[in-house]
């Protein structure tokens, strides 16, 4: 009998082939991350005349563990990066007076607007707190993987007993 789908006939040679492979399933184990087996290291990422969006994503890919071969999606399995300089980032076009970060007070009219000129004067951190935030998971993970993020601005920073390797972006 003959398969009115073309793509069937053409593909069913195929499809019994891929069928007839035995695999030898005690070989190919795979092997998952948890707490205890997690392999957490200290980072120090200087961002001085770096991107924001750039760099952000790379600190968020070492927060992560996805720069790992053990990651685990739904396990903590990043390093702890400590950002050093972040007040001396870089950004593109003008976003310096044009882009907008929106919070609220939780009060009715309570919306409040600050470019990143305004945070930096009166938050020199947050600009990158904010880019590696929302490139984060937005849950239960992404809450404890941000307490793995130490921002300081200089490049003086009290982690120096945890003995951070200085990687560049």
């Amino acid at each position: 009998m003959v398969n009115p789908n073309p793509f069937y006939n053409f593909a069913s040679p195929l499809i019994k082939s891929f069928k007839q492979k035995k695999v030898d399933t005690l070989t190919y184990k795979t092997v998952s991350a948890n707490a205890k087996t997690v392999d957490k290291n200290w980072v120090i990422v200087d961002v001085e005349n770096q991107v924001l969006g750039r760099v952000s994503s790379a600190i968020a890919k070492i927060l992560r563990g996805k720069n790992k071969p053990s990651f685990t999606p739904h396990v903590d399995c990043g390093d702890n990066v400590i950002v050093i300089n972040a007040e001396k980032v870089r950004l593109t076009g003008k976003k310096w007076s044009e882009k907008e970060y929106v919070r609220y007070t939780g009060y009715p009219g309570g919306q409040r607007f600050a470019t990143p000129d305004e945070l930096l004067r009166k938050h020199p951190t947050r600009i990158v707190e904010y880019a590696v935030h929302g490139m984060l998971p937005k849950n239960k993970l992404g809450n404890a993987i941000k307490g793995n993020l130490y921002i300081y601005t200089g490049t003086e920073h009290p982690h120096e007993a945890q003995k951070p390797v200085k990687v560049t972006i």
